[in-house]
């Protein structure tokens, strides 16, 4: 990977924890793979059979838990095959994808969900509102 990608996605994570949590410290592990492995954690975990863009696990527990320690402990598994079908459907480059799902992916662990209509504007606007200020940062 890339080491300008690698700070880039880095930012995209600190932005949305001191965002969205200025409270809670955060661990946040970001792994990227391939649509094999994606697959595999989504059926393993989730009981999907296929390939995702993005996968979120909260490793510190409850929301309670985090409330009350003030830290947050997770991991975000993004499958680059699949964000660059995503890039090239969405007719966007690669790095801004992968950005977004990152971003995406501390949403997940922040609380946020996309299960309704009304929850996927608001991930969506916030996503939006995170890409431009990444982006903003040289």
């Amino acid at each position: 990977m890339p080491q300008g990608l690698k700070g880039k996605l880095r930012q995209a994570v600190e932005a949305v924890v001191r965002g969205e949590r200025t409270r809670i410290s955060a661990t946040i592990s970001l792994v990227l793979c391939d649509d094999e492995t994606i697959r595999d954690l989504n059926a393993r975990y989730l009981g999907h059979d296929y390939p995702t863009d993005v996968l979120s696990f909260n490793l510190s527990g409850a929301e309670q838990h985090e409330r009350e320690s003030g830290e947050l402990v997770g991991e975000i598994i993004i499958s680059v095959e699949t964000a660059e079908r995503n890039a090239k459907r969405f007719r966007q480059t690669l790095e801004r994808e992968l950005l977004r799902l990152a971003i995406h992916g501390v949403l997940h662990l922040l609380g946020y969900d996309d299960a309704t209509p009304s929850q996927r504007r608001r991930m969506r606007e916030k996503e939006r509102k995170y890409l431009r200020l990444v982006e903003a940062t040289k």
